[in-house]
């Protein structure tokens, strides 16, 4: 059912329809092309932004959590530019041959992200404390994954004391981000841009050093891209021209090799 799901909600978005609040169009620059880029929640800002500059096609976004687009293009959704949280996603795609040559674009960190005014939690050690209300991105979306991570390096009794405390398990960051927002949680490990992108409303407690992971962002243009040339073009866009610079003003670091 939810593979049948994943894949109409797909079909969906390479309608155009627009209903999707996660999906819109970036340009109406009276082009008749159409380049769809599926891209991960955090990159929502970022790239809303630099994609109505983008010249030769009317760009359509959809935003979501990675693994979720990711399923969509195996079950045969073909979006132009697929844009990942991590880089694992992107090069298992292109090992299925749904995928062309990933490159790296951004890197990113993680961070605990509390509300700006009474928090509760002023520290990794205060999420072990009971009735704290953690929520923290599921398993499978990068955001999840690299909070697992974290968790795993510290003392198993801490790791325990601290995931008893969840209280939900998001889709994407955005979700996590609009728990904490809304007042639902005391606090989320979100990736450092999207407290930035909250403005007034949240803060950033930043892991120690030798807990961060790693995290850089792959992308690459889709196998059977209906755009295949428009899509090269974005995706170089990424590392060089407008939206790489409002990559790195929305607090994106350089790629690894940058």
């Amino acid at each position: 059912m939810r593979r049948a799901a994943i894949l109409l909600a797909g079909l969906a978005l390479l309608a155009g329809c627009g209903d999707d609040e996660n999906e819109a169009p970036a340009n109406e620059g009276g082009s008749d092309a159409e380049l769809i880029v599926s891209a991960a929640a955090s990159l929502t800002d970022a790239l809303t932004g630099c994609s109505k500059d983008f010249e030769g096609a009317t760009v359509r976004l959809s935003f979501a959590g990675s693994d979720e687009l990711a399923a969509q293009i195996r079950q045969g959704v073909k979006p132009d530019v697929y844009a990942a949280a991590n880089t694992t996603l992107p090069d298992e795609l292109n090992a299925e041959g749904l995928l062309q040559e990933p490159v790296e674009f951004v890197t990113n960190e993680v961070v605990i992200a509390v509300p700006a005014q009474d928090a509760k939690v002023a520290s990794l050690d205060d999420l072990a404390q009971p009735g704290i209300k953690l929520v923290i991105g599921a398993e499978s979306v990068p955001v999840g994954a690299y909070t697992r991570e974290v968790l795993g390096q510290l003392p198993a009794a801490q790791e325990e004391a601290i995931l008893a405390n969840v209280r939900s398990e998001e889709p994407d960051v955005k979700g996590v981000v609009g728990k904490i927002a809304q007042g639902a949680a005391d606090a989320g490990f979100v990736y450092n841009t999207d407290v930035t992108a909250a403005g007034d409303d949240l803060k950033a407690i930043e892991l120690p050093e030798d807990l961060q992971p790693t995290v850089t962002y792959g992308a690459g243009v889709v196998e059977g891209a209906k755009q295949p040339d428009l899509a090269q073009q974005y995706l170089d866009g990424l590392t060089d021209g407008p939206c790489a610079d409002a990559l790195q003003a929305a607090g994106f670091g350089p790629p690894p090799s940058g």
